[in-house]
C-alpha cells in the first residue's frame, strides 16, 4: 500500500487534472455551439499551467492541506475557461448546456472507474483499486461541487437559467459576493456534507465504502 505522503500527493494530482477536464468539457462544448474564444485563448489543452488559478489552484488546496493534517478533503479550482455566450448558435439553451458539461464530464469520469472497482476483483490489483478510488470520490465530489448554485461556479449558471422574474436582486447580490459566499461555504462545513454525498455515490457506483488510507 501507499504511505500517507504519496497518496496526498496522488490526490493533488488528480483535483488537478479532474479540475483540466471539468473546464476542457466547458470549452469543447461551447466550440461546438460556434464559441471559438477557449481555442483561440489556448485553453483547450491538458497543459495545466494554461488552467492553473493562483487561488483556487495552488493556495485554497495548500490552505486545506495545513488545515487538515493531509487528510482533506484538499480542494480547489481552475481559470473558467473563457466562453462568450453571443457565440453560440443555441441562444436559448447554449450557456446551459455549456454549464452542465463540467459536471457530467466529472460524473462521467467517477462512473466509469467506480465501475472497474466493482468488477475487478484481483488481489494483485489492490494498490491499483487504491488508486482508482481516489479518482472516483474526487471527480464526484468536484462535479457535486461545481453544482452548488454559488457564483462562479455552474450550479449558479444553471440556477440563473431558471430563476422566475422577479428575483433578479438575488441575482445581483450572487454575482456581486459569491465568492466571499463561496469561500464561507468551504471552511464552515459545506465540504463535509458534499463528501459525505460523494462517499455516497462511490458506494453506490463502486459497490464498496470509499476506503480509509
Amino acid at each position: 500500500m501507499f504511505t500517507s505522503l504519496a497518496i496526498t500527493i496522488f490526490s493533488l494530482i488528480v483535483l488537478l487534472f479532474s479540475v483540466i477536464m471539468h473546464e476542457l468539457a466547458h470549452g469543447y462544448v461551447a466550440a461546438s455551439l460556434g464559441d471559438p474564444t477557449a481555442k483561440y485563448e489556448g485553453r483547450l489543452t491538458m497543459n495545466p499551467l494554461k488552467h492553473l488559478d493562483p487561488f483556487g489552484s495552488v493556495i485554497l488546496p495548500l490552505l486545506l492541506l495545513l488545515a487538515t493534517g493531509g487528510q482533506g478533503p484538499i480542494f480547489g479550482w481552475a481559470k473558467p475557461v473563457p466562453i462568450n455566450p453571443y457565440n453560440f448558435k443555441d441562444q436559448k439553451w447554449g450557456t446551459l448546456k455549456v454549464s452542465i458539461a463540467g459536471p457530467a464530464t466529472n460524473f462521467a469520469i467517477a462512473i466509469i472507474f467506480g465501475l472497474i472497482i466493482r468488477f475487478v476483483h484481483f488481489a494483485v490489483l489492490a494498490p491499483l483499486i487504491q488508486l482508482l478510488s481516489i479518482v472516483v470520490l474526487y471527480n464526484f465530489l468536484w462535479g457535486i461541487f461545481n453544482l452548488v448554485p454559488i457564483p462562479p461556479l455552474d450550479g449558479s449558471w444553471i440556477l440563473f437559467r431558471f430563476l422566475p422574474a422577479g428575483f433578479e436582486k438575488v441575482k445581483i447580490i450572487l454575482q456581486q459576493y459569491g465568492l466571499y459566499i463561496l469561500i464561507f461555504f468551504i471552511f464552515f462545513g459545506g465540504l463535509t456534507g458534499l463528501s459525505i454525498l460523494a462517499q455516497m455515490l462511490y458506494g453506490l457506483v463502486a459497490g464498496t465504502n470509499f476506503p480509509l488510507f
